[in-house]
């Protein structure tokens, strides 16, 4: 099992920026990627960026140029710099953590935190 705790959201201004933090604690694996989801009122969940163990980083066109996702891997620890915020932004940011092991996938997800973007 993984447990992943997530911090940093809160309530910020357009244009403003904001950190999100996620730290994995458990039983994590060698191979593994850890993300940001995050799903706006009314709307499905949506993948926004992920970076992968060896730091290879993807990112979503809606997030690209403005949020940045990073990993401590000593920490377990990812982050996502977020500037240049739009109210469009606002959601519930989930954290994500994707493992593989002899063959089999396994995902993990952080209880979500949120962020308002106000206009």
């Amino acid at each position: 099992q993984v447990q992943l705790v997530e911090s940093g959201g809160g309530l910020v201004q357009a244009g403003g920026s904001l950190r999100l933090s996620c730290a994995a604690s458990g039983s994590t694996f060698s191979i593994n990627a850890m993300g940001w989801y995050r799903q706006a009122p009314g709307k499905q969940r949506e993948w926004i960026t992920s970076i992968s163990s060896g730091g290879s980083t993807h990112y979503a066109d809606s997030v690209k140029g403005r949020f940045t996702i990073s990993r401590d891997n000593a920490k377990n620890t990812v982050y996502l710099q977020m500037n240049s915020l739009k109210p469009e932004d606002t959601a519930v940011y989930y954290c994500n953590y994707w493992g593989s092991t002899l063959g089999h996938e396994y995902n993990y997800w952080g209880q979500g935190t949120q962020v308002t973007v106000s206009s």
